[in-house]
């Protein structure tokens, strides 16, 4: 366990925004154990953005940098705890603990499990201090745990898992199958629905999500696409006790900004039922969000919003009509082009544009070296393919 004198906890406050290279080239007093009050500063540092009440606190213990990297952001940990409810969860997987602090402020009793003792103490240390006085920590695999848990108990109304996804050396993994522990293994998913009603599952945001509601065996309730600022962070999967078939899976594509949360919702066989049709670009393009593409929602983002698709293939739409509720970016269209150096010349003198490519033959690299255009500027140019097959550059300004 870390423990931090008066003075450490000073020069912590005094230079929490200084380099921290630098300060290790400083010299410092023989008994002052310099490296363990930077790993403090840099530490924080990472925190400032990703957990700003963390940060602000100043009685609080960090871990090493990699577990504040790994941990959830308080934004989407508040979003996951906003899909509970009940008296009990069973955190199996607790980490920084993150995750279980916003779970501490609606569900009733919150247990605690990590098997790195020094994340276990730390946590121990800091729950207290965020106001999680309803939180047990207990140290050790949560599965092995949960095995000697007593069978009589009433199962508790939630487990939350957050596989470990890095491999023996390190590296990222993805599939549930390459996770510790493997959620895909049938016998798995039998022991904790002995002990839970339900599963909330957090899962890389680069994973196959129709592979793995395939391995998952009709168990999932509903999938949480979890975007912030445009970037997808997490996928989220509720899983039952009971056989729900894919075309029911609930899908929730979500972008959290600092402002506001906006959500598409739909099942799957909405997508697959959904109505669309084809034209060419019009007065408004639309590009949707980073969450609403990974969910697949191709045809019933066209459907729901009263937009054209500009091809099967190329998931941009439009309409002559704004419809500002669209979950993306909308811009509004100034011309369309080929996609030659001599025609962006014209369209845009200056060559500063920002540039998107959706089904296009070109990456965003070779086709900003091909087209000699620089980063930034107000315009937008968006390289698509059209429903006649033309290799189209869409000049357009973005709708605020």
């Amino acid at each position: 366990m870390i423990n931090l004198s008066l003075l450490e906890r000073e020069f912590i406050h005094t230079h929490l925004a200084d380099d921290v290279r630098t300060l290790l080239l400083r010299t410092h007093p023989a008994d002052f154990d310099v490296k363990k009050v930077i790993a403090q500063i840099a530490a924080r540092q990472k925190a400032r953005e990703k957990l700003p009440t963390w940060y602000a606190n100043d009685d609080l213990l960090f871990p090493p940098t990699l577990s504040v990297e790994q941990a959830s952001s308080e934004q989407t940990a508040h979003y996951k705890a906003s899909l509970l409810n009940g008296h009990r969860l069973l955190d199996l997987t607790g980490g920084m603990g993150v995750d279980t602090w916003a779970f501490s402020q609606r569900i009733d009793q919150v247990v605690y499990t990590e098997r790195n003792e020094n994340l276990a103490l730390l946590a121990a240390h800091n729950l207290p201090l965020l106001g999680a006085s309803n939180v047990t920590v207990q140290t050790g695999d949560g599965l092995a745990i949960l095995n000697y848990t007593d069978e009589t108990d009433n199962p508790a109304d939630w487990i939350y898992l957050d596989p470990h996804r890095r491999d023996a050396q390190g590296g990222k993994v993805v599939r549930l199958e390459d996770c510790e522990p493997d959620i895909s293994r049938p016998d798995l998913l039998k022991v904790l629905f002995r002990k839970a009603n339900r599963i909330l599952l957090k899962a890389s945001p680069l994973l196959d999500i129709d592979l793995t509601v395939r391995q998952l065996m009709g168990t999932v309730e509903s999938i949480h696409i979890v975007a912030v600022q445009g970037e997808v962070k997490e996928l989220l999967f509720i899983l039952v006790n009971q056989l729900i078939t894919k075309d029911n899976v609930k899908v929730n594509a979500v972008n959290l900004t600092n402002n506001s949360t906006l959500s598409l919702n739909f099942s799957w066989h909405e997508e697959r039922q959904a109505d669309v049709t084809f034209g060419n670009p019009h007065t408004y393009i639309y590009e949707p969000n980073a969450a609403v593409l990974k969910a697949g929602a191709f045809r019933l983002v066209a459907a729901r919003f009263g937009l054209m698709k500009l091809s099967p293939n190329s998931h941009l739409y439009t309409s002559d009509d704004i419809k500002w509720e669209f979950p993306g970016r909308i811009f509004i269209l100034q011309q369309v082009i080929k996609p030659d150096a001599k025609t962006i010349k014209t369209a845009i003198p200056d060559l500063k544009a920002n540039l998107t490519v959706r089904n296009f033959p070109q990456t965003v690299a070779e086709l900003r070296k091909k087209l000699s255009l620089r980063e930034g500027g107000h315009v937008y140019v968006l390289a698509t393919t059209l429903l006649n097959g033309d290799k189209r550059l869409l000049i357009t300004k973005k709708v605020d």
